[in-house]
């Protein structure tokens, strides 16, 4: 099954496409990636339906008490389960349609699993954020029609990366410009009103949520998936394609576990810690081999010592691909990976650990100690082949024995015969693989291969002589491990930097509505100074001066000076355009920060239509003694996505949990930091 790409766009529509659509989005390309896409989305749609319709049965069945009533409702019942077991099995062949993502130079090799994008509902930001400006900044939100459109549209782009660094850039800027969006308009008190929903990528269940952290958590996952889908793109048939793919692999791993690292509460299965482990785990093994294919592509001569290198790094790809069975059979990851990915990664175990034995046996059947040749190193490279030697074998007597080394070769080709059986057993009992047409190809050039070199030495005496071939120790030349993302290379703006500087004019913070004062320079002296950046702050006020009598209180923020805009103008500026009105009168606009401090209720839910109770929760916050004592500072409101403490680590999905809801800080006392680090910080996230 090595489905090529379909014949893309004419080229002079894909340059006319880059004037429409965002760098890194091409909704327009006719992929039979975009149309698995497609498939997917109108899946989950499909899914949905049969799950609200099987709530439903399960409500009347509850409440009913006509015996022929609750008779029909368990038929109608098991045939709404019936069509979802037919609707996810469908979805699991999408998932499993690799030759759809591989590149189409790829010939006669297994192909890789790619990741699914998540799908997404539109979402409408500009009344809630217009809302929200008027009432919160004092500003015509009108005037950020426009930001507001950006958003969106970057939001739109985001559902159709192209599959190349410029895709991942797109999804990358979109996940940091979300990190300024929370902090100028998503409060830590209350939620703003804007229900994002995620379909899951393995199951097509839907998940809805009033939070941003959902969004920011599926947008990282469809990084992760975007770089896999880079990975199984590369031409594995160059050096530098393998090196691309090892990369993209690695870097998908990266991404998942900083993910589930970041999030320790998700709402989908897909993005469970469970799961997020095992396709990490996943990644790295494809990752891995493709170091195998790096090693093997400018030809696997028979030599000795190359031989033994090819052996190690083949036991590695296989033992990588056991270990990645073995979790897919946890429960409950299990229940919920697709069974024809399980079966490819124990396929796969048994295919490389079979080629460890063959190149094994090649060694020691075909090559002999010669004279003159480096019996030290020889002795040294078979000695470390093994973990212990058979009993009664030693390295060196094993070299110059030809009987021994014949003996052991033909127990390697006898293991390396059963692995190849089991691997073309397992690909034989899921259906998904039978169809895959390339895999069996080499499944069975490979069987063939060795049964060929196992008749070339076969004896009758050989069942009664051969001893069991001890197992290959597992090594490689280069070891691969996660690449952790990196945000700080992608350069963002934000969209609403018009509202003033982060630190100040943010959804966390309160402040008077703009007041307008007029006063006048007496003799040079303002009487008052400023202090910070940006915004500005009116520092030592004189109780007596002009300004101080028109309203100017000491702490206040300069916002502008005769209809000039001054939160982002720094001290120097701010007092260079004071002094150039001389005496005149001078009318300057200034807010007041108000006490942080909020008894407002909050409340956090996460609909999932259908799901398990511990992804299904609503997570209230209120905090029993703010009416007795409303001084009292209470401690932080913990999310249902929250970010990576300890101490919500331990509380189960389903627990109810109340905690307190605000945090009360100074006015002044402390700054924040840039949005950078904002962005990067485990706190700054809520």
């Amino acid at each position: 099954m090595t489905d090529a790409l379909l014949p893309a766009a004419p080229q002079p529509l894909e340059k006319e496409s880059e004037d429409y659509f965002r760098k890194g989005c091409n909704p327009l390309a006719q992929t039979g990636r975009s149309k698995l896409q497609n498939q997917r989305a109108a899946l989950n749609q499909q899914i949905l339906k049969a799950v609200r319709l099987r709530t439903g049965a399960e409500n009347l069945l509850k409440v009913a008490t006509n015996p022929k009533v609750r008779e029909q409702v368990r038929l109608e019942l098991s045939f709404v389960n019936s069509d979802l077991q037919m609707l996810k099995e469908e979805l699991e062949g999408l998932n499993i349609s690799v030759g759809v993502y591989q590149s189409a130079d790829e010939a006669f090799m297994i192909p890789l699993i790619p990741l699914g994008l998540k799908e997404t509902k539109d979402v409408d930001f500009s009344v809630v954020l217009k809302d929200f400006i008027l009432e919160h900044y004092s500003e015509d939100g009108y005037l950020y029609e426009d930001e507001i459109a950006d958003l969106m549209d970057l939001r739109q782009a985001c559902r159709t990366p192209s599959r190349d660094e410029a895709g991942v850039e797109l999804l990358m800027t979109y996940y940091l410009q979300l990190g300024f969006v929370e902090s100028r308009f998503f409060p830590p008190t209350h939620h703003m009103g804007l229900l994002f929903t995620w379909y899951d990528s393995l199951t097509g269940v839907p998940v809805s949520q009033q939070n941003l952290l959902l969004e920011k958590a599926s947008i990282l996952f469809n990084i992760g998936a975007l770089y896999t889908q880079i990975g199984t793109r590369c031409n594995r048939q160059t050096q530098a394609g393998l090196e691309s793919a090892m990369d993209a692999f690695q870097r998908a791993a990266g991404v998942l576990n900083y993910l589930k690292e970041t999030f320790t509460h998700t709402p989908s299965y897909d993005m469970s810690p469970a799961m997020l482990s095992v396709l990490g785990r996943m990644m790295l093994a494809q990752a891995q081999e493709s170091v195998f294919e790096k090693v093997s592509l400018p030809g696997i001569r028979n030599e000795f010592f190359v031989l033994v290198k090819v052996a190690h790094e083949a036991a590695k790809v296989g033992e990588v691909y056991q270990q990645l069975h073995l979790a897919m059979s946890q429960a409950p990851v299990r229940e919920n990976i697709p069974y024809s990915w399980a079966r490819l990664a124990c396929v796969k175990a048994h295919h490389y650990r079979a080629l460890a034995h063959y190149f094994a046996a090649t060694l020691l059947i075909d090559h002999q100690l010669k004279p003159g040749a480096d019996e030290d190193h020889q002795e040294k490279c078979l000695s470390q082949l093994y973990e212990r030697m058979p009993e009664g074998l030693t390295p060196l007597a094993t070299l110059k024995d030809s009987q021994q080394r014949r003996q052991l070769g033909k127990s390697h080709l006898c293991r390396a015969l059963t692995h190849h059986e089991e691997s073309v057993r397992e690909a034989s009992l899921c259906k998904k693989l039978r169809d895959i047409q390339v895999l069996q190809e080499v499944l069975s050039a490979a069987h063939q291969r060795t049964r060929l070199k196992s008749a070339q030495h076969q004896e009758d005496d050989d069942l009664l002589n051969l001893i069991e071939a001890p197992d290959i120790v597992s090594k490689t030349e280069q070891e691969v491990e996660i690449i952790l993302p990196q945000f700080s290379k992608v350069t963002v703006t934000d969209f609403f930097q018009k509202l003033g500087p982060l630190s100040v004019f943010s959804a966390n913070k309160r402040w008077t509505p703009p007041r307008s004062v007029r006063f006048t320079a007496e003799e040079g002296d303002l009487g008052f100074t400023l202090r910070g950046n940006t915004p500005v702050q009116v520092h030592f006020l004189d109780p007596s001066c002009s300004a101080a009598l028109a309203g100017v209180k000491e702490g206040d923020y300069i916002v502008s000076i005769q209809a000039v805009d001054c939160k982002w103008l720094t001290l120097s500026e701010v007092m260079k355009l004071l002094k150039s009105f001389g005496g005149d009168e001078i009318e300057m606009k200034v807010v007041s920060l108000l006490d942080n401090t909020s008894s407002v209720h909050s409340k956090c839910a996460t609909y999932s239509v259908g799901m398990q109770k511990t992804y299904s929760m609503i997570c209230l916050s209120i905090d029993d003694d703010d009416k007795a004592d409303k001084t009292k500072k209470i401690s932080k409101k913990l999310s249902f996505l929250s970010w990576g403490t300890n101490k919500n680590r331990q509380k189960s999905a389903s627990t109810l949990y109340l905690p307190a809801v605000g945090v009360a800080r100074p006015p002044m006392k402390k700054k924040l930091p840039t949005p950078f680090s904002l962005l990067n910080s485990d706190s700054s996230l809520y």
